[in-house]
Formats: C-alpha cells, sequence, structure tokens
C-alpha cells in the first residue's frame, strides 16, 4: 500500500512539473504562436485568447494577450486596424520574415532544446 502511495504521488508531482513546464512554454512562445497563426489570417486579441484555450488548454489573461499584441506592434512585426468595433492584427512584411527565419531553423532549435534537455553524466 504504502509503495502505491509513493507511486500515485510520483505521478500526481509528474503531471504537475509537466503541466507547469507546458504553461511556461506556451507563455515564453507566445509571441511566436501568435504570429505563426497570424500567417493563416488576421486576429483580434479576443481570437487570439481562444486560440490559445483552444489548441494548447491554456487560459491566459487578456491583460498579457494584449500586452504582447502591443509589444508585437511597437516592434513592427504585427500591425492593428480598427475593423468595426474591434481591432484586429495582422503580420508585418517583418514579421512574416522573422516567422520565416524561425520555422527554416525549426531543426536548430529543436536541436538546441534536445541539449538543454539532455542528461549530464559528469564524472
Amino acid at each position: 500500500m504504502v509503495a502505491l502511495t509513493i507511486m500515485l504521488s510520483s505521478e500526481k508531482l509528474e503531471g504537475k512539473i509537466l503541466k507547469k513546464m507546458h504553461e511556461r512554454i506556451i507563455k515564453n512562445f507566445m509571441d511566436i504562436i501568435i504570429m505563426t497563426e497570424l500567417r493563416n489570417g488576421s486576429l483580434s486579441g479576443y481570437d487570439c485568447i481562444s486560440y490559445i484555450h483552444n489548441k494548447y488548454n491554456l487560459l491566459v489573461s487578456s491583460g498579457t494577450v494584449y500586452s504582447l499584441l502591443y509589444s508585437l506592434e511597437r516592434n513592427d512585426l504585427i500591425e492593428g486596424v480598427w475593423e468595426e468595433r474591434k481591432r484586429v492584427y495582422k503580420l508585418t512584411q517583418k514579421g512574416e520574415k522573422s516567422i520565416n527565419t524561425l520555422l527554416e531553423a525549426s531543426d536548430k532549435i529543436k536541436g538546441f532544446m534536445a541539449n538543454i534537455l539532455k542528461t549530464q553524466n559528469t564524472p
């Protein structure tokens, strides 16, 4: 019984760690996630929140998303325009080039991440 309790406790801990890591990765790469989705067409801030929630099962605050959208707009990676009563965002040429560069380097990025996560055996 003790072994089963320890095993279940270990599985809960592993689940919590993986959930936190999932959340951290999504939040840290949210700019890339949003810009990549903008390649498919313009999105409002609400659309971005819905997309992240539906695709990654993570509910992010509107403050987080709008702050990020404003930052991307200040850096000329996206452009916001008013359509009726909402602001929608689309990629700029600079944003398109940035995303294309990242997508072309995806194998290097995967290798870098694998190297970070690789356990180091030091004598």
